[in-house]
């Protein structure tokens, strides 16, 4: 069986529905909170498993001997390495022959706010005897969605990352690679630093964004500091905000424009450029 945790959430999804392409539905299996949300998923002959990473017994039965398993990290910054740890344990007392695991770009060297969770998890992993695949995704191009859609309605795109480069590529991306992963061979104890083919500046956004709204929109850079302000006035609870700002920080440095063409050519394709996800949001007349 290949089994999807997390599987009714945006990346799971597009995990799941790329698997029945390439596999009979009998052969995959999904672990879910809430299985009423995968009552889709098991119209069409998927397995569903209800299990909890905050619950460690329900994780008991969720895997077998031989199974192919997708850990997708859990959102819970603070709490997740707990709820990750769960989840290997339970796969290493099954016997799985694969545990694949949706990490972070360059988690060992990184110095992203939310790295240290994605290092601890991926040592855990390691020690756990479990055979490994470390998929270290890069930027998520929706991320910026709704800095694009309040961009265009109030004609500017606030932050930190001055001129720093972003190799984005779509939640569709990565969740191909873990397809791939998932159904081929040769990828046990493996470590994949995944990223787009190209890369983009804030104010190369700002402009691309500019172009497919039809109205002017420019890049503002600020301090850290304001920036974090400005995410706080919007309405995001002060430490998430001031984490976010560090982040931009991290990306006026370099940390996200890595390109080393791996996503690409495990996918057998480029990945999805900026202009096509951004063309979505502002579709023409």
């Amino acid at each position: 069986m290949i089994v999807v945790t997390a599987a009714t959430g945006q990346l799971g999804r597009l995990v799941v529905e790329g698997l029945l392409a390439a596999v009979p539905a009998d052969q995959i299996a999904v672990v879910v909170r809430d299985p009423g949300k995968a009552a889709d998923f098991a119209e069409r002959g998927v397995h569903v498993r209800e299990a909890d990473y905050d619950r460690p017994a329900t994780l008991e039965g969720a895997f077998a001997a031989g199974d192919r398993v997708l850990l997708i990290s859990s959102p819970d910054v603070g709490a997740r390495l707990d709820q990750h740890k769960a989840v290997v344990d339970a796969a290493a007392a099954a016997g799985v022959a694969l545990l694949a695991y949706t990490s972070l770009l360059h988690a060992d060297t990184s110095p992203l706010a939310v790295a240290p969770d994605h290092l601890a998890t991926e040592l855990y992993i390691r020690a756990s005897g479990v055979p490994f695949s470390l998929l270290r995704n890069g930027w998520y191009t929706e991320n910026y969605v709704s800095a694009a859609l309040n961009g265009a309605e109030h004609g500017t795109v606030a932050g930190s990352a001055g001129e720093g480069r972003v190799a984005g590529a779509t939640r569709a991306d990565y969740a191909a690679a873990a397809v791939a992963v998932l159904t081929g061979e040769g990828h046990e104890n493996t470590v994949y630093e995944l990223s787009g083919d190209t890369t983009w500046s804030m104010p190369e956004f700002a402009a691309e964004v500019s172009a497919l709204a039809g109205r002017p929109v420019t890049y503002q850079d600020l301090p850290q500091e304001e920036y974090a302000r400005v995410l706080a006035s919007a309405g995001l609870p002060e430490p998430v905000a001031a984490m976010l700002a560090a982040m931009d920080a991290d990306i006026a440095k370099g940390v996200l424009a890595d390109t080393p063409g791996t996503l690409s050519k495990l996918i057998g394709r480029p990945t999805t450029p900026l202009h096509e996800t951004l063309a979505t949001l502002f579709p023409g007349d």
